[in-house]
């Protein structure tokens, strides 16, 4: 058995989470199309006969306009460095931006394995993968380079294969029944964001907050209090909506992930506070994990 630490970074919207899904067959990230969906860093534990690699997913990295935007880069950059492999994602649709320049000269400050993974491969012409790979490869000192599509799962075993050369402690860190190190409560939690960003435009701040505030288990249900948490009145209006039916719209389409993950019927109540202003911004951010 050979066990190790493989870290997953790259700008926002890349794939990191729809990766880290795929590889576990499991939701353990959400994903949205706005950025900084991903807060924390999130464990995924792979395991087969002789090989266990623990994944973790990261914020995406980017230049922050705000404290929140600094934790989540610091969360990122120290995962980096824990690690024994980095796998480095771009989208292929985006060609070379600052951002990735801006990754790719910390990567190469680094003295372990970086994999550049050419991720959403399927929305172009496969005869332009070698120039996206010719136009990359100088760049960095790259261990590999694997193309992939984290959303279709083309290629995602070739990226396993290759980590598995450069995995080689021997001690195993998980149980093989063990599938991450988030709480049932956290991805619960989660669920409940997700859609908020998903069915909420763009006035919805990333500061809104979902925590776990009950769960009561019978044979029929689980019946499960969700408090989601925002700064102003007027997002908790917004996340409300016209006679409760945004909070409704949000409630249900997240009841069907929590009844999958608990692989039982679910009752789901969601209660929406304001803190305005966020007088003691410090202590509440360090309650909410920040």
């Amino acid at each position: 058995m050979k066990s190790g630490f493989v870290s997953i970074v790259g700008r926002p919207n890349v794939g990191k989470s729809t990766l880290l899904n795929n590889i576990m067959k499991s939701k353990l990230a959400i994903i949205s199309n706005k950025p900084q969906t991903t807060r924390n860093n999130i464990q995924g534990i792979y395991n087969d006969n002789e090989h266990q690699i623990v994944f973790i997913d990261t914020p995406g990295i980017h230049k922050p306009k705000h404290r929140l935007g600094k934790v989540l880069n610091d969360r990122a950059y120290s995962c980096m460095n824990e690690v024994d492999v980095i796998l480095f994602l771009v989208d292929v649709c985006d060609g070379i931006g600052p951002g990735d320049k801006f990754i790719i000269e910390r990567l190469n400050k680094m003295n372990k394995p970086v994999i550049l993974v050419l991720n959403k491969i399927d929305t172009i012409k496969k005869e332009m993968i070698l120039k996206i790979i010719d136009a990359y490869k100088d760049l960095g000192n790259f261990n590999e380079i694997v193309p992939i599509s984290a959303l279709k799962g083309e290629n995602v075993d070739v990226l396993i294969s290759v980590i598995k050369k450069y995995i080689v402690d021997p001690i195993k860190y998980y149980e093989n029944d063990c599938i991450s190190d988030v709480t049932k409560e956290f991805l619960i939690s989660e669920y409940v964001r997700e859609k908020i960003l998903n069915l909420t435009d763009d006035e919805i701040p990333h500061s809104t907050t979902c925590m776990v505030e009950n769960i009561k288990e019978n044979k029929q249900l689980i019946e499960i209090d969700v408090l989601i948490i925002v700064e102003r009145e007027g997002i908790k209006k917004i996340i409300i909506g016209k006679n409760g039916d945004k909070i409704k719209e949000i409630g249900t389409k997240a009841r069907i992930d929590i009844e999958k993950l608990l692989q039982k019927k679910v009752f789901l109540k969601l209660y929406v506070k304001c803190i305005p202003k966020w007088r003691d911004k410090e202590k509440h951010l360090s309650k909410l994990g920040f």
